[in-house]
């Protein structure tokens, strides 16, 4: 027997899940519910099934609710959600990887089960999402009565769920940023300072590729310490004073390549001489 779903706020986040959820065979979609009535029709459309509706006016509950709003509108968005119809042993849960399932208290006390179910996945793209979704490691967090709801829906849709301990998630969704959009932030950085070195940007791309992979995979497998290679590693206080006259005309480069090399210098088994030596060039 399906379970209903129903999506309150189908971004990419939303529409991927839901078509996921389509394709597992396991839920029928309900309600799909956006700002707008076309983006409504349009997440509709790329789930394959579903009914669209907009957010001011909002349908029944179904037996699953996933919000996938903005974390920001989640407390108003469940205060609205608290006094509508729903079918008996009703969940709610969201997606935040910031927020607690407390933020749904309004729902809890109306007597749904609540919680909360976070990919360590970009969904950068739906279409591409659905294809590479498998396997994604996914944070939940809930009562009793929405955990095994939540497991469920999970393992349809091709994730593995794992239990976050309570007041967690902020730290938990800081390490997935710093790994996620910092990776990208250092790129952008590399080359940047790669086209100053007069590559052209295509061949930047092609210098600099193989050597992040290589150093990410090192890294991941060998721990951070050991995978550490470089001027700051050897203590190269010469070179490093050479990169920081190179960032000199760039001072948002400059600062973020000395905030790096000071988070970098724990990482080291450098001389006292030289440590010290390299912490006061980066200051």
């Amino acid at each position: 027997m399906q379970t209903t779903l129903a999506i309150f706020g189908a971004g990419r986040l939303g529409q991927s899940w839901g078509r996921l959820a389509q394709l597992s065979g396991q839920y029928r979609i309900g309600s799909v519910c956006c700002r707008s009535l076309a983006a409504a029709q349009r997440a509709v459309d790329f789930i394959g099934a579903g009914t669209p509706c907009t957010l001011a006016q909002l349908p029944p509950l179904a037996q699953l609710n996933l919000l996938a709003c903005a974390d920001d509108t989640l407390p108003a968005l469940a205060t609205q959600m608290a006094t509508l119809p729903r079918p008996d042993m009703a969940v709610a849960f969201h997606a935040s990887g910031v927020l607690e399932p407390t933020v749904l208290t309004a729902l809890a006390d109306s007597g749904l089960a609540v919680g909360s179910l976070h990919p360590a996945f970009s969904f950068a793209d739906p279409s591409r999402a659905v294809t590479s979704f498998a396997g994604t490691l996914c944070a939940l967090q809930g009562e009793a009565g929405a955990d095994a709801a939540l497991r469920a829906f999970a393992a349809a849709i091709g994730g593995q769920a794992f239990d976050l301990p309570p007041g967690a998630k902020a730290a938990y969704h800081a390490s997935l940023s710093i790994a996620s959009n910092y990776l990208v932030t250092l790129t952008g950085l590399a080359r940047s300072v790669a086209e100053q070195a007069g590559l052209p940007p295509a061949l930047a791309g092609q210098l600099l590729a193989p050597l992040m992979h290589q150093s990410l995979d090192n890294a991941l497998q060998l721990g951070a310490q050991q995978a550490l290679t470089g001027p700051i590693m050897r203590g190269d206080v010469a070179t490093v004073a050479a990169h920081l006259q190179a960032l000199a005309a760039s001072p948002d480069s400059l600062a973020l390549y000395k905030a790096l090399g000071h988070a970098t210098l724990p990482l080291t088994r450098l001389p006292a001489d030289r440590l010290a030596a390299l912490h006061t060039l980066l200051a």
